[in-house]
């Protein structure tokens, strides 16, 4: 498995490939229909870091960071999530995408990561306590879908214990 940086022509449609059954199968995401390749390709060109993970020339999975608030105060800290494709999840597919996430995220001056996982997700809550992320608290009855109210979970994980006043992240 080789990862490297997504590159939003190359890699729009199968992300979304990957993406587009967490959409309309599962409450994973709360989206309600998946976006299209010029939305993936946008998600991929705004993104703070975009990841992804290819076997055989083919993508598997791919992770990225995005501003976790608009707020300046925020400005170190990223919302992060990954997605693998149902055929090659629990192989260590997401855990490498973070690996890799959190260097290039440490390397670019950012100190935190957050992620926010829909509940019931075991094997998601279970990835990120071992990518060392602790419970910050649950949103309880946050999103409506599939005709049910579900929650949110939320988790924090420090990515660089650096020098204050913080430098800039890149």
């Amino acid at each position: 498995m080789k990862i490297r940086e997504g590159v939003p022509e190359r890699d729009a449609a199968a992300c979304g490939e990957i993406y587009a059954p967490v959409v309309t199968k599962t409450a994973t995401s709360f989206e309600e229909s998946p976006p299209g390749v010029e939305e993936m390709a946008q998600r991929i060109r705004s993104a703070i870091a975009w990841l992804v993970a290819e076997e055989s020339d083919a993508v598997i999975g791919y992770a990225y960071a995005s501003e976790h608030r608009t707020r300046p105060a925020y400005r170190w800290a990223v919302e992060v999530t990954a997605y693998v494709d149902s055929r090659h999840r629990r192989r260590g597919v997401a855990r490498e995408l973070y690996a890799a996430l959190f260097d290039r995220l440490r390397a670019d001056g950012y100190r935190v990561a957050c992620a926010g996982v829909s509940l019931p997700n075991e094997a998601s809550i279970g990835l990120h306590r071992a990518m060392g992320f602790d419970e910050v608290g649950t949103y309880r009855r946050i999103g409506w879908k599939f005709d049910r109210w579900h929650d949110v979970h939320y988790g924090q994980r420090p990515l660089a214990e650096l020098p204050d006043p913080p430098e800039e992240p890149r």
